[in-house]
């Protein structure tokens, strides 16, 4: 696995503002036929159900946040590693693309949950995607982790786990780098490091977001779902 090379970048946008406009448009009534037009009616079950779950917790406290968002993904998508699946050694899948397939690895897991908890309206700066050694399989992973402050004992959220635990809780992973919208982080024992800053692009991820506005732009390939 080839992904921790593209960490060394700070990402050039506000994922927080991309994701409002995100939940704000997945919930255009165009934008569901065009879920039902690319994926079967289990991909459009599970898109209708993730919009339905941020309908429903946009009001609770984060713990109940970071649980419902953390329990949905683990429950509606199977694990697949990249090749297997897309066809591809490296693919970062869009939260989109991930729920309409109903598949993906720990990075789609990741991220899906990275954008949702943001369009519930977590602070960005509250949130890291985090790549760790999962010591228990001795193999490259990541998780989703969530500072309640900025110097507070994270709590992660895992495809391997149910319960979302905080990280003194999780002997098995050996934190490396953490990263979001504001930048990346060298981790140490807790996963708070010291901020590296880098100006290189992020192909995985950009490509991502490429094909999010390409949805989001798009309906059957015929108008904008404005």
């Amino acid at each position: 696995m080839n992904k921790l090379l593209l960490l060394a970048c700070v990402f050039a946008f506000s994922l927080f503002a991309f994701a409002q406009k995100i939940e704000e448009r997945l919930n255009n009534e165009k934008f569901v036929r065009f879920v039902a037009n690319k994926y079967n009616q289990d991909g459009v079950d599970r898109y209708t159900d993730w919009l339905t779950l941020l309908k429903k917790h946009q009001s609770d406290n984060t713990w109940v946040q970071l649980n419902a968002v953390n329990s949905f993904f683990n429950r509606q998508v199977d694990y697949y590693e990249d090749i297997a699946f897309w066809g591809k050694k490296d693919y970062w899948a869009s939260p989109i693309e991930t729920l309409g397939r109903g598949g993906g690895d720990c990075e789609d897991y990741a991220i899906a949950k990275y954008f949702s908890l943001l369009a519930l309206g977590v602070p960005e700066n509250k949130l890291r995607l985090m790549y760790v050694r999962q010591l228990t399989l001795d193999v490259p992973h990541m998780v989703l982790i969530y500072f309640e402050e900025e110097n507070a004992t994270p709590l992660v959220l895992d495809n391997f786990k149910r319960k979302v635990l905080p990280a003194t809780k999780r002997p098995d992973l050996k934190p490396i780098y953490s990263f979001n919208g504001y930048g990346l982080w060298l981790s140490k024992a807790k996963g708070i490091g010291s901020k590296v800053r880098n100006q290189h692009g992020l192909k995985s991820w950009q490509s991502m977001i490429d094909r999010i506005e390409e949805d989001l732009s798009t309906y059957n390939g015929e108008d904008n779902i404005d």
